[in-house]
């Protein structure tokens, strides 16, 4: 492993622990030129699904684009980094849940937009607003008043 600090090629392991989710494996380094210590972490590559978008192209799974996606939308809204790496774990799960090779990008909007509403409302709304392209305030008001007809206790019964 290449030592962030110094870029040398050498380092040594000097602990190895399970992480708390036991997905992976933190390792403790020690370079063996500049003697400075850092953490890395072993995860088993596994095979995601291809997305297929509206337009029908195909692309790969991206983790980085669906977790700035999240903090796009909860831009300046009190959720914690451990809440979005959970909801973000979560999706990927999915994706690995469902053993198909391909699934449409649609169905992972889907399950963002899910996330998202039991995170923060206002981040709901502002993904759903570039997802589902509202055109003018009704539309806003719209998924508002839906939003809200959901998380009504007496329409549940």
């Amino acid at each position: 492993m290449r030592c962030p600090f110094c870029g040398a090629d050498d380092s040594k392991v000097i602990d190895s622990r399970l992480s708390a989710e036991a997905d992976s494996i933190r390792r403790r380094r020690l370079c063996t030129d500049c003697t400075e210590r850092f953490t890395t972490y072993e995860t088993a590559e596994l095979i995601l699904p291809r997305l297929i978008k509206r337009d029908k192209s195909r692309a790969i799974f991206d983790e980085n684009k669906l977790r700035a996606s999240f903090l796009r939308a909860l831009e300046k809204r009190p959720v914690s980094i451990d809440a979005v790496d959970s909801a973000v774990k979560g999706i990927i799960h999915k994706l690995r849940a469902t053993g198909e090779r391909e699934i449409p990008s649609r169905l992972v909007g889907d399950w963002v937009m899910d996330a998202l509403h039991k995170l923060d409302e206002v981040a709901y709304v502002r993904f759903a607003s570039v997802y589902r392209s509202f055109q003018d305030v009704n539309a806003f008001r719209e998924e508002i008043e839906r939003m809200e007809g959901l998380s009504d206790p007496l329409l549940k019964e």
